[in-house]
């Protein structure tokens, strides 16, 4: 299938939208990190990983904007939207805390991104395929980065871990609303245009639990309720905040060029 296929398709503009947003909050939290990690080598990581994202969030809001014409582009999808607007997930939006609380919400968001990627391979949209293929190869490394972290914090020092549990408990009712559907997403499921994350939930779970094993962190979860509504644009209160500083520039100089 063409691109063309979906331009009518709000479900399907949707979606691809919730993609984009939810890369580009994470890669604007990661942003706020810029001079300030632990060591230098770190800093420049998560740099170059906020720098990965924000790639990604340019094709897929370029591919947004083709889709929904009208003199759509990316920018004005990034920095023209208003918070209810933004489909992003709930977990990316969170503060970054201290190092160990970065490292647990990238550690979930790159495992579960990484095995999102894998099953778009599979869809018919050849567009959509060619920025997963890209794409891929970057959330490779970030999983591999963040899965590291979390073995070294976790199976650290007694301080390391303690904190890292702590961060760990914070941040796992935020997990679950990756596996939520939502209406726009259930629509493509059925519609068999996009494949459904519960099916690769326990393959990903595995993963998650043999790193956490590893790192001496104990998670329930399956059982912990989960926060949503970040997917249909119902979100905590940092993420004013977040476009504030990201919309800042555009807003109060309109049009305006580098």
């Amino acid at each position: 299938m063409t691109s063309t296929v979906y331009q009518n398709n709000q479900n399907y503009i949707d979606f691809i939208l919730h993609l984009a947003d939810t890369n580009l909050i994470l890669a604007q939290r990661l942003c706020e990190w810029c001079g300030h990690g632990p060591i230098l080598e770190q800093d420049i990581a998560i740099s170059n990983i906020a720098l990965d994202l924000l790639g990604q969030t340019s094709n897929y809001y370029n591919y947004a904007a083709e889709l929904i014409g009208n003199g759509a582009t990316e920018d004005t999808l990034a920095m023209l939207r208003n918070e209810r607007e933004y489909k992003n997930l709930l977990l990316t939006e969170l503060p970054n805390g201290h190092f160990g609380d970065t490292i647990v919400r990238q550690f979930f968001y790159d495992s579960f991104h990484y095995f999102l990627l894998e099953q778009f391979l599979k869809v018919k949209d050849l567009k959509l395929q060619s920025i997963v293929e890209k794409s891929l190869k970057e959330v490779k490394y970030h999983t591999k980065w963040s899965s590291e972290w979390m073995i070294r914090l976790g199976d650290g020092t007694q301080e390391s871990h303690d904190k890292i549990q702590e961060a760990l408990n914070n941040v796992l009712p935020y997990v679950g609303e990756m596996f939520i559907a939502a209406p726009y997403q259930k629509a493509l499921i059925e519609e068999g245009l996009i494949p459904d994350p519960i099916n690769f939930k326990a393959a990903w779970l595995a993963k998650v639990n043999d790193i956490l094993e590893e790192a001496t962190l104990t998670a329930d979860i399956e059982n912990t309720y989960p926060q949503k509504g970040g997917k249909v644009g119902i979100h905590t209160e940092h993420l004013g905040f977040i476009l504030t500083d990201l919309q800042y520039m555009q807003r109060t100089y309109p049009n305006l060029q580098w």
